[in-house]
Parts: structure tokens; sequence; C-alpha cells
């Protein structure tokens, strides 16, 4: 959430940063129900400053015995306080239509962030490794959709049948390979001085408020019957570890890790991605995140996104990165790389990462703070991040089609295969171990 003093002392910038993020700002709105509110804030002020002034005046005359006059002044003291309770709920509605409003709007873009309409917009920072040239190879690729199914190790009938569709079934070296990815990529996140988490895989709504999914985006979460959210991702549950907290800045920067299944209604994304496992509903994710100072947020972004590079480097996925422009960032980014890995069946790079600051955004909205004593007086707000590190799905998806061979058979990325217990082939029928 935006800091309403900010946003009051700088209308200009935020009204440039909505329009460059394609995001509604009603600043005449917003300058009303400010006024309004100091006005109310300067008349309760007013208020009882006066019955403070007055109740000492009473317990004078009472002193004086000069109750008839002590008693007109209880009079007025009455009618203060009726028409200051007028006045508190009137600046409490203010309140929570300014706060409602600001609860609204998205992160100010960082001044690196490229402007830009849509994804389009996007530019890209760097390429790593070269894509396979099947035809090169006398072959025509499989996509996953279909070469997971012929292996028996991808199953969407029995998914659909279990759940509906958008859900997927992982058998034998499929679900093997689901594991094997999911602790080669924590490992190597604690290796790199990540503390691991296991969290719940259930939010309450103070929870997601406090990383901005509500009120916002609750159409894209499942909701139980009990009022519990399924999690769209870890970074809800380790961004809020320590929501209503202060950090001493010795403590800083933490960097946190944590595995959790992830669901996602998907909604507005109809006919986007429908095949294979790209865009589901349940999907497993590891999931980085870390607190940081101010001065070292966007410097601990770029580390954050090497973590991430570190995992496909290591599985020897070709991939580049963009820096998202301020049309396609996330609702609470000021600053987002996205990592896209090559994937054969688009013959194109899909997003299978996503590191975000978000500045003190999210921390305003969970009071997140830390102290300094030796920099500044009380506490301030920190930054946070979060990065995917990385989608196990789609990382599945392009091990499958990347690792492909002639014959139909995947090849067991090197790094995997102890994760694996030494299987280095997966095939229809049997498996060849070192």
């Amino acid at each position: 959430m935006l800091d309403i003093k900010f946003v009051r002392e700088n209308q200009d910038a935020v009204r440039e940063a909505m329009e460059n993020r394609n995001a509604s700002w009603d600043a005449a709105r917003f300058s009303e129900l400010d006024e309004s509110r100091r006005e109310a804030i300067q008349q309760e002020e007013a208020l009882q400053a006066e019955r403070n002034t007055l109740s000492k005046e009473i317990g004078k005359m009472m002193g004086a015995g000069q109750k008839d006059e002590a008693e007109a002044v209880k009079e007025r003291v009455r009618a203060i306080n009726d028409e200051l309770s007028g006045v508190s709920a009137r600046r409490e509605a203010v309140d929570g239509e300014l706060r409602a409003m600001l609860m609204s709007v998205p992160n100010m873009p960082d001044a690196t962030t490229p402007v830009g309409a849509d994804e389009n917009d996007n530019p890209e920072v760097r390429r790593w490794g070269t894509p396979r040239d099947f035809a090169a190879e006398g072959f025509e690729p499989k996509a996953h959709w279909d070469l997971g199914p012929e292996l028996d190790i991808i199953d969407f009938d029995r998914g659909v049948k279990l759940a509906e569709s958008r859900f997927y079934v992982l058998g034998g070296l499929g679900a093997r390979l689901e594991r094997a990815l999911i602790s080669f990529m924590l490992d190597q996140h604690v290796a790199r001085g990540y503390k691991e988490w296991w969290v719940p895989a259930l939010a309450n709504a103070a929870t997601l408020t406090g990383t901005a999914q509500l009120p916002k985006f609750e159409g894209d979460l499942f909701k139980t019957t009990g009022g519990l959210y399924l999690i769209p991702t870890a970074e809800v549950q380790l961004t809020n570890l320590h929501a209503g907290e202060v950090l001493d800045a010795s403590q800083l920067p933490l960097k946190y890790c944590a595995f959790t299944p992830c669901f996602r209604e998907e909604a507005g994304s109809a006919g986007r991605d429908t095949r294979g496992i790209i865009r589901v509903h349940q999907f497993s994710k590891v999931e980085m995140v870390k607190y940081a100072t101010p001065e070292t947020g966007f410097a601990e972004l770029e580390a954050m996104v090497e973590d991430a590079e570190n995992i496909l480097q290591k599985l020897e996925l070709p991939y580049r990165v963009i820096s998202l422009c301020t049309g396609d960032i996330g609702f609470s980014s000021a600053k987002t790389y996205d990592l896209e890995v090559w994937l054969p069946c688009y013959n194109d790079y899909k997003e299978i990462s996503s590191c975000s600051c978000c500045t003190d955004f999210q921390a305003r909205r969970a009071n997140i703070k830390y102290r300094d004593p030796d920099s500044f007086k009380g506490s301030r707000y920190l930054y946070t991040l979060n990065g995917s590190g990385l989608a196990v799905g789609r990382t599945m998806a392009a091990v499958i089609e990347n690792y492909q061979q002639p014959d139909g058979t995947i090849r067991v990325p090197d790094a995997l295969v102890p994760y694996m217990g030494g299987v280095t082939v997966i095939e229809p029928e049997a498996v060849v171990t070192a």
C-alpha cells in the first residue's frame, strides 16, 4: 500500500505512474477524501482541546462552590461529546474509503523499470544457453503433453476424472521427477544462504491482504467454506512470517525459501496455455523471499535473479531474462525480472520465474518494520522481495521437451540423477540406471 503522505505530496508522480501501469487513479476523489479527513482530524483535535480545558474549569468551579456555573459548563462538555462522536464517525468513514482506495492502487514502479504498455514492450536483458537444433538431429520434437502420456508419467484424463480440467496426475518416474526437482531446487537455495521453511497451504484473509492478493485479486483464489484460502504461492506465507514485527537491521537481509503446492483459479486466462502443465489450477513451486533495507533492496533483487538462474544453469536449460515494463509488472512490484525457459513445443521462451522487489509496499500492509539505532530513531518499513525458484511443473515440461531423445525417451539432466536414485533415462517400460 502506498503511503498516504507520499501520495498527497506527489500527486503528479502518482498520476503518471498509474497511467504508465494502465491503472485507474481518481486523483480528484483522493484529494477530496484527504481534505475531508484532515478537516475532521482538526475538528476532533479542537473539540478534544476545548473539552480538556472545560473539564479543568469544572474542577475549579466545583472547588470554589460555583455549582450552577459548573453545571452549565458540564452541559457544554456533553454537547462537545455528542459533536465529537459525529465528527469521529465521519472521519472513520473517510478513513475507510481512503484505505479502500489505496488498497486498490498498485505500487509505484521504480525509475529503472522500463515504461511500456504490455508484455510486448518488455526488453530482453540477457540470454544463456542455446536451444537444441532438433532438425539437425533428424527428428521432430514432441510437446510434453504428448510425450508425457506416451511414457506414462503424466495423465491428464485421470486428472480431469479426479477433479476437473486443468488438473493432472503424475505417475511412476513422473512423480519421482517432480520430487527430484523440488529437492534439487531447495538444496541449491539452502546452499546459497536461504533458510528453508515448511508453511501451511491455507492462509487467512489478513495474511493474503498483507501481500496484496486481497482484496483486489480474490477472484483468482480458491476459498474454503471456513473462510481460509488456498495459497497461490508461498510468497504469501513467507512474507507474512514477520507481519507486525520490528526486526533489527543486523538481521537483514533475511533469505527464506519454501516448497508448497499452489492453487490458482486462473480467472480470465481462458484460451491461454490450456494444453499441458503450463497453466493449471494446482502446481508445485519453490519460492524465494527476502527482507532487506531500502538501501540494499534492489541489489538483493539482482542477487535473487542469479539464484533463480543458477537452477536453470545447473539443469542446462536455455533461458533468457527480461525486464518487465510498467504495463506488465505485478500489482505489488516496483521492479520485476522474468526468467523465460526455452520450450520446443512453443518454439519460444516461456516464463518459469518472476523475481520482484516490492519496496515497502507489502511491508506497509503487513506492518513489517526494522530498527537501526545507528542510522535513525524509531523504526521504518523494510523492503520485501519474492521470486520463483522455480515453478516445478514448468521446469518439468522444460526438462521433458529439451531432454527428449529420438527414440522417445528422456535423458535425465546430470544434476538430477542423484535425486532420481541413479535413473539416467526415462523410457516407457524400464529405466536405465548408472
